[in-house]
């Protein structure tokens, strides 16, 4: 008899783990669904969307921020990757600026001799 109440208490105890990790739950629950033939899942409805504009600059990928689940991600390199990628946009669209400021001012030098 103990070993059966041991036995029911650790098949409870491993349902209510996969019901908490989302395992059991259907995917209507808003769960992503992903399979080899299917590709990934559409977002999930309830959470909020990662919006960046079709051109992202330095600004736009500082105000990210992405949600947090039990399974999600290591907080600190997403930070130092997104730290990163604003740093380089930023270079980029500095840099940009400069070269265009350059080529007006050869074209508007070149254009008055």
């Amino acid at each position: 008899m103990t070993l059966l109440l041991v036995f029911l208490a650790i098949a409870v105890l491993g349902l209510a783990t996969a019901f908490g990790i989302g395992r059991l739950r259907p995917p209507s629950a808003g769960t992503a669904v992903l399979t080899a033939v299917q590709g990934l899942a559409e977002p999930d409805p309830r959470l909020p969307p990662v919006l960046l504009p079709e051109h992202p600059a330095a600004a736009d990928v500082a105000r990210v921020r992405f949600p947090v689940a039990l399974r999600g991600y290591r907080m600190g390199q997403v930070d130092e990757v997104l730290d990163r990628l604003a740093a380089a946009l930023g270079e980029r669209d500095a840099r940009i600026r400069d070269l265009e400021a350059a080529a007006g001012d050869s074209l508007s030098g070149g254009s008055g001799k």
